[in-house]
């Protein structure tokens, strides 16, 4: 009964959030579809530190996609979805292992321009609503912490390429505490890592 109560506090607690970032976008006035646009961002991870004591993590890769509105010239909301893995030779639940991160992103950008040109230096911080999963070397499903709440910071360059298309390669940190079950205890789990990625942005 607690740990439904808890998930229906964080389920509010997450919809709160992503309304506001909503509300934020329809706040301006004089709102414009061209405020609109789609991005999707491949990156490589490399972990800052180990899931937990017995569990080491390779470099991992994963993408993005992302809807974001900007209802200022320098600020704007975002919101989406990434996918994430990572390898690991040895977990506490066994070897061979992948720990796999998914789930959603939110959060606030802000833009300065650079020179006379139209690049623009970007700046992201974002809260996560993530969970993770243990798959072994088959494919099958081991463990899943459940979804919870992490945070994301990141920093980068955004070019125009054409009227609607810019590049966005951007560096990220990214960290996220959950809780796995193992029978009657639980253990813990953070996942930090920089990821290096590159955004292609499409403005509608």
């Amino acid at each position: 009964m607690k740990t439904i109560l808890k998930n229906s506090s964080a389920n509010r607690s997450w919809m709160i959030g992503m309304l506001f970032v909503i509300l934020m976008g329809f706040s301006h006035e004089g709102w414009s579809q061209r405020n609109w646009s789609l991005e999707f961002r491949p990156g490589a991870n490399f972990p800052t530190s180990d899931l937990n004591s017995n569990s080491k993590l390779n470099t991992g890769f994963g993408f993005e996609g992302v809807i974001s509105y900007d209802f200022m010239t320098q600020l704007g909301v975002y919101a989406g979805w990434s996918w994430n893995r990572f390898s690991s030779d040895q977990t506490f639940a066994g070897p061979n292992m992948d720990v796999e991160e998914t789930g959603y992103t939110y959060g606030v950008q802000y833009f300065v321009p650079v020179g006379t040109g139209d690049s623009r230096v970007f700046f992201k911080a974002g809260g996560l609503w993530n969970h993770l999963e243990l798959e072994d070397s088959n494919g099958e499903l081991v463990n899943d912490s459940g979804h919870g709440f992490g945070w994301q910071l990141e920093s980068g360059i955004s070019i125009p390429v054409s009227e609607r298309f810019k590049i966005q390669p951007g560096i990220r940190y990214r960290s996220l505490s959950r809780d796995f079950s193992s029978g009657t205890t639980s253990i813990g789990a953070n996942l930090n890592y920089i990821s290096l990625g590159l955004g292609i942005v499409y403005g509608l």
